[in-house]
């Protein structure tokens, strides 16, 4: 959600109530942030935790931690890499090609083993003889196990190893392996890219997202578990996915090459190492099954832990203020070590994994060795061979083991995964009109027509609310905190939808309206303000990014910032961090509403913007903003009265409906409700002063 508009929405309280804080929709003059979040920090009482105490809304956006649906995951994260299918269908071929040149290594090695063991043989068999005589003399010797392992070597007699023929035969396996790691290295540059590009969509996605996201969903995340969402969850998908996807790969089609060559040399050797499958299999799938809860906690602990210290550092003041250090310090160890024992659980059961293989792997391998020693001895097979299967039985559990090992970033990635999917498949706001209204005279005259809203269903807010803001005219609505004040100015920005009724501009309806063309009308200051990491001159011209160097001047001017930022030594130039911490609260406001000016809109909402301010600067803003105000319509929420008293209409609201209305004098000659908050508000302070006056007057 975006616009030229001037403001952000409040969040309200879930029932109704005095907004939290800005948050969601459109930044501008006084704005939360575009996004989550915004508006004073929580701080958790003592020994509260993120989840399980507080307000029932606090862990509404939090993940249960229930068994994750592993498959489904798995198969939509692998489904986002189908862009980049040319690429991958590249990185396979490679893949295949240097598995492939890995694979017929170790059998080439074996015949180079057979090369010198057939040249040693030699050496010592008399020459001129023929490998016949030799057999039959070893037969006639009573030694049948050396005549039949001399009948399948190629040995000529008296003549010692052919170096000639093993160069050869090294040089060919140099070859194949130096080219193996080349493409290797060539497939790892690829499915790097389509790894990163992936998740630059994803991330794209998301930001999407959270832009067409309505605020009731900001209203019920925390902004912490929201942003671990947004960073760590993906950052998360992005590791386990590089480190995944390429030693997968490579490991499934080393043990299909493998498992060929195996089969070719030896197929009793082979049956022999199938066997750890099956067994490596059942064990793996025992530990991971255990392993998945552990880290679907670990990540919802991760994102709990991250609102939690989020929350304590944005409001770190408040915290030393009220002496809560311990409690915030008692809070965030308590969760720290739930964070802990997931985080220990997850790694240590998952860690179990390769352990197990590696055992199953080594009676593969010495099952291996024994029966190939025999087969040698009897001449089934030749000493190269047997090497080489040996290499192979290596091959064929390490992918095996590589592939268990890698189980844990498997779920811990398909976890984070499921949490990313499940923000991206929130409900959206409801879209914009296909062919939305235009508004030809902008003028600014608004108009409530039976409207009726409840942020929760069972609990009534505005009920048939109805009145009319002509253009020009500034209506402050005044009321008790809860009254639903801030909410009746959210529903003109549409921040959120009507349950009955309709609100219309100049005319026209503004469900009919483009949500940017609808905020971009509206200027908005809150209470809260909000102003981003930058120069001073980029935080004003905010509210209108095409305003000239003259403009953003005399917007400045107009609000008086002018006149504490020429004292700066850098002017406008200034840079202020983004919790604004090198200008002063009010200084903050006076730049939220130069940025309001300086967005030129036909309908102002202001929101306690003047509360930051000192007195003689009030009155001098207020005279800034009656000049702005003409030809336009300004909603005005006060709390101090004094403030709105040549209002052209005050609307006195209480529990979503407006009481009274009227001016400030008809209202006080009425002797209602408007009466009643006003006295409140100005004879209090003297009716307190008085019994210490007269304590004071004893004491002397």
């Amino acid at each position: 959600m975006s616009g030229t508009g001037a403001g952000t929405a409040p969040r309200p309280l879930p029932g109704g109530g005095r907004p939290a804080g800005p948050g969601g929709g459109p930044a501008g003059a006084g704005g939360g942030p575009a996004g989550p979040g915004g508006g004073p920090a929580r701080l958790p009482a003592a020994g509260q935790r993120a989840r399980g105490g507080g307000p029932p809304w606090m862990g509404a956006g939090m993940p249960t931690e229930k068994a994750m649906n592993f498959g489904p995951s798995a198969r939509r994260l692998i489904g986002r890499l189908r862009p980049q299918r040319r690429q991958l269908l590249a990185v396979i071929a490679l893949a295949v090609v240097s598995v492939t040149f890995s694979v017929v290594g170790p059998k080439i090695l074996g015949r180079a083993t057979d090369i010198i063991f057939a040249g040693v043989i030699g050496k010592r068999m008399p020459a001129g003889s023929t490998l016949q005589q030799a057999v039959d003399a070893a037969r006639a010797h009573g030694n049948p196990h050396l005549a039949d392992l001399l009948a399948h070597l190629k040995v000529v007699p008296g003549v010692g190893i052919d170096f000639t023929h093993l160069g050869q035969v090294l040089l060919l396996a140099m070859g194949l392996y130096l080219a193996a790691s080349l493409l290797g290295w060539l497939q790892g540059y690829l499915l790097n890219g389509v790894v990163q590009r992936t998740i630059l969509k994803l991330r794209a996605d998301v930001e999407d997202k959270l832009n067409r996201l309505p605020l009731p969903y900001f209203d019920r995340q925390p902004r912490g578990e929201l942003l671990s969402r947004v960073t760590n969850d993906i950052d998360n998908i992005a590791q386990s996915l590089q480190q995944t996807l390429s030693q997968l790969l490579t490991s499934l089609l080393t043990v299909v090459g493998v498992l060929v060559m195996m089969m070719v040399i030896s197929p009793l050797l082979a049956v022999i190492a199938l066997l750890a499958i099956p067994l490596s299999m059942v064990v793996t799938k025992r530990i991971a099954k255990r392993s998945q809860k552990q880290f679907i906690a670990q990540w919802t602990h991760t994102g709990a832990l991250n609102g939690q210290i989020e929350e304590a550092f944005t409001g770190h003041e408040l915290v030393k203020v009220f002496g809560r250090r311990r409690d915030v310090e008692e809070a965030f160890a308590a969760k720290n070590d739930e964070l802990f024992e997931a985080s220990f659980g997850a790694q240590f059961v998952s860690g179990i994994i390769m352990p197990a293989m590696m055992f199953i792997g080594n009676l593969s391998y010495v099952a291996i060795a024994v029966v190939g020693g025999l087969r040698v001895a009897s001449g089934a097979m030749s000493l190269g061979d047997v090497q080489a299967f040996i290499q192979y039985s290596r091959q064929f559990t390490q992918p095996l083991t590589q592939v268990a090992s890698m189980a844990n970033l498997l779920q811990s990635g398909v976890a984070s995964a499921e949490r990313v999917f499940d923000l991206l498949d929130a409900p959206e706001q409801t879209p914009d009109p296909a062919t939305p209204a235009r508004i030809a005279d902008a003028h600014g005259r608004v108009e409530f027509e039976h409207v009726s809203f409840r942020y929760s269903p069972d609990k009534p807010l505005i009920e048939d609310l109805s009145l009319v803001a002509e253009p020009g005219h500034t209506v402050a609505i005044v009321g008790p905190t809860g009254a639903g004040k801030t909410t009746l100015v959210n529903l003109i920005m549409r921040f959120y939808e009507l349950d009955a009724g309709r609100i219309t501009l100049d005319g026209v309806d503004i469900t009919d309206l483009r949500r940017d063309d609808l905020r971009g009308r509206i200027g908005m200051v809150l209470q809260d303000t909000w102003l981003f990491g930058g120069t001073i001159r980029d935080n004003i011209a905010y509210g209108d990014p095409t305003a000239s160097s003259d403009e953003i001047l005399a917007a400045a001017k107009a609000a008086f910032v002018d006149r504490f930022v020429r004292s700066l030594p850098d002017g406008y130039d200034t840079v202020i961090d983004a919790e604004g911490g090198n200008v002063s609260a009010g200084e903050k406001q006076l730049i939220t509403i130069a940025r309001a000016f300086l967005s030129n809109p036909s309908l102002l909402i202001l929101d306690e913007a003047t509360s930051s301010v000192d007195t003689r600067t009030e009155v001098l803003v207020q005279r800034a903003m009656a000049a702005l105000r003409s030809d336009r319509t300004s909603f005005v929420i006060a709390h101090r009265l004094s403030t709105i008293r040549d209002a052209d209409l005050i609307l006195v609201m209480e529990s979503g409906r407006i009481v009274e209305q009227g001016t400030h004098d008809e209202l006080l000659a009425a002797g209602g409700a408007y009466h009643r908050l006003y006295h409140a508000q100005f004879a209090q302070p003297v009716a307190d002063a008085d019994p210490v006056a007269s304590a004071l007057g004893r004491g002397m």
